[in-house]
């Protein structure tokens, strides 16, 4: 850091990179690549018809101690206020230990669908379960990396209007270790396809993972001072917003997108399946058949607020984007995590911090004077503004509440003429 002991949102761009070479062990040639597109290609391996590629904004959050180590956590993503967000979350939780997080095992599901069996399913499902062993051996020939631990199989009935019947699913239980697993499981459940087909003669239709990782779930608490959130009153309102996510289903949506803006920046920038994590976690808010908060919020001793989330994690350090985009490659030095519950573990608290500076905005100023703070920097240059210009004329509408590009011409226009 620089000899004024700037904090890490004061620095420029040299002095953030200069920070990382060393906090985080980045090389000067890994530091000077940031900012570089992907190659083409690079793209065209990865995509189909591709033309290009687009940039997303790339940033650090701070502050946050997780299980008593300090983390530099990288958040892609193009919303204002998330990452500033989520490190003055993180500084809250900070003074009270930080965040205490947990995860699970890498168990992943990969399904079979059965369906028009001509004899009992009940039969079938029994015949299944006694070829066990033979079935994980299969399974097992085709991975050297990962395993089939568990199988099991489960009697489904058609719910739609399609009236499809019932339909065994057989279901093989795989320990994906330090990789998210989703071609590894998917190569799996098409292996011994053929012979669940032969052993309950029926005709195998679907032969893929579930994105609803149960079995990989992790957790993060953390508990924040009600002074520095802004007092006892603060903590009420807080707790108020927190009771409207958990019982009605428009706000929970929306309080669940907030959680999300910290879960999957955190997903994109270390090379993660984040639609994956996304459907996971919203099937998980409904677990009860209600939508609701992925968090949990409470008051804690002396008045200060607790808060926990759990959900459905299913990442990974090796395989897919994490080791093939360079950008993900540096994000997970970066962060320094050394496998993938450690990942989760992470996601989890980006998750939790940034649903608390949401509710906290919301329960006091409101969620659009810091927005709209930063929004008005975009609106500025929308307006032409360049260089200096841009936080003068941004600083100027927003001072004004009138954040728009006419006004920030205006703004512009009276700025240039001195």
């Amino acid at each position: 850091m620089s000899k004024e002991k700037k904090k890490f949102y004061e620095m420029d761009r040299e002095e953030r990179l200069a920070f990382l070479i060393e906090s985080a062990g980045l090389t000067g040639e890994e530091a000077a690549s940031f900012g570089q597109p992907l190659a083409f290609e690079s793209a065209n391996r990865m995509v189909e018809n591709a033309v290009g590629t687009m940039s997303i904004p790339l940033g650090i959050a701070t502050n946050f101690v997780i299980n008593g180590i300090e983390r530099l956590v990288p958040m892609a993503i193009e919303e204002p206020s998330v990452i500033a967000a989520a490190s003055k979350a993180a500084k809250i939780a900070k003074a009270k230990g930080g965040f205490a997080a947990e995860a699970d095992g890498s168990l992943m599901i990969g399904q079979v669908q059965v369906v028009s069996l001509r004899s009992n399913i009940g039969a079938a499902k029994r015949k299944v379960l006694a070829r066990k062993k033979e079935l994980l051996a299969i399974a097992n020939a085709k991975s050297r990396s990962v395993s089939a631990v568990g199988l099991q199989a489960r009697v489904v009935r058609d719910s739609s209007k399609n009236r499809m019947g019932r339909m065994l699913v057989v279901e093989l239980i795989i320990d994906t270790k330090d990789a998210m697993g989703a071609n590894a499981v998917n190569t799996m459940c098409e292996a011994i396809a053929p012979r669940v087909a032969e052993i309950t003669g029926g005709d195998v239709v679907l032969k893929i993972l579930s994105n609803y990782a149960t079995k990989r779930m992790a957790r993060c608490r953390a508990v924040f001072d009600k002074e520095e959130l802004g007092g006892k009153e603060t903590v009420e309102r807080i707790l108020y917003a927190y009771a409207l996510a958990h019982s009605d289903v428009y706000r929970a949506v929306t309080h669940n997108k907030g959680v999300m803006n910290g879960v999957d920046a955190v997903a994109l920038a270390t090379g993660q399946d984040f639609r994956a994590i996304e459907a996971g976690a919203h099937a998980w808010a409904a677990r009860d058949g209600t939508y609701r908060s992925l968090t949990r919020w409470w008051r804690a001793k002396g008045g200060d607020l607790a808060g926990e989330i759990e959900l459905p994690l299913a990442v990974g350090v090796v395989g897919g984007v994490a080791n093939v985009h360079p950008t993900a490659k540096l994000a997970l030095k970066i962060l320094g995590v050394n496998n993938a519950k450690e990942l989760a573990m992470a996601i989890a608290a980006a998750g939790l911090a940034q649903n608390l500076a949401a509710m906290r905005a919301l329960a006091s100023e409101g969620i659009q004077k810091g927005h709209m703070r930063l929004h008005a920097r975009n609106i500025a240059v929308m307006a032409g503004a360049k260089g200096a210009e841009v936080d003068a004329v941004a600083r100027k509408i927003a001072e004004e509440g009138q954040v728009n590009v006419e006004k920030a011409r205006e703004a512009l226009a009276s700025l240039r003429k001195g």
